[in-house]
């Protein structure tokens, strides 16, 4: 005979931290599992380090004095995190918010703050197996970065991915989903082709001066000052920091559900 109670119903939600990381992990899987942004967080950053360490040894292109891989290495991993914490973020939530899926979430046990904590846990884990791959990708070229400098970029990486994703909602949150594809996309290949985050902003000549405000510049001086000298500096460091405020402030003022 059962104990009193043993089969007694006990309605409620499951506790708040087990409730993110459910709600991550099904995030992790949908960006894995997505061919598209698979493209842009892993395959297009692949073939940058890779094509790009050719071409500049091939034709002789002068980074800086440094050694084509240790140059473009930490510019491929800044634009790994854009990728993932602006373009696939960006595109997925304005999706999502098109199909009732945020709305129908919103109205969920797990609160709204939990939905954002879950989908900034899912990109944590994306970036992680980019940067597994592409750090790999760059030892098999022969990088060799500077050992402490690798550490100090952790923490770059993470307020850049608050930067980046701050700003993914602030469009997602604010345009039609197919307006947010486009702009997402577009936004992506201006900051890749012109932002200073694959080459050091001295390959802008005159220009780089007016780049360092950008945040796709400020993450891709952090991380290259601190991968080759073991310093990310100030100036990178405080613009990211005032994108990620400021960006955070409009998203949580703009920000419509449906």
């Amino acid at each position: 005979m059962s104990a009193p109670g043993t089969f007694a119903p006990r309605p409620g939600a499951a506790p708040y931290a087990s409730m993110v990381r459910t709600q991550a992990a099904m995030e992790t899987r949908l960006l894995l599992r997505n061919g598209e942004q698979l493209l842009v967080a892993v395959v297009i950053p692949l073939i940058a380090l890779i094509g790009g360490v050719v071409a500049a040894n091939r034709l002789g292109i002068d980074l800086g004095g440094e050694r084509a891989v240790d140059a473009l290495t930490p510019g491929v991993l800044a634009l790994a995190v854009m990728s993932t914490a602006f373009t696939s973020l960006a595109i997925a939530t304005g999706f999502e918010r098109r199909y009732g899926l945020l709305k129908r979430l919103g109205a969920s046990p797990l609160p709204r703050s939990g939905l954002l904590l879950g989908k900034v846990g899912g990109l944590l884990v994306v970036q992680v197996v980019q940067w597994v791959v592409l750090g790999v990708a760059a030892l098999l070229l022969g990088w060799s970065p500077h050992l402490g400098g690798v550490l100090l970029a952790v923490p770059c990486a993470l307020l850049g991915t608050a930067a980046f994703a701050s700003l993914a909602l602030v469009v997602a949150g604010t345009l039609r989903a197919e307006a947010t594809l486009a702009v997402a996309n577009l936004v992506y290949l201006l900051l890749l082709a012109g932002g200073a985050v694959l080459l050091p902003r001295s390959s802008y000549g005159g220009a780089s001066e007016v780049l360092v405000v950008l945040p796709s510049a400020a993450l891709g001086d952090a991380l290259r000052g601190a991968m080759l000298d073991g310093s990310p500096g100030f100036v990178p460091l405080l613009v990211l920091t005032a994108w990620a405020l400021g960006a955070a402030a409009l998203a949580s003022r703009s920000f419509r559900w449906e």
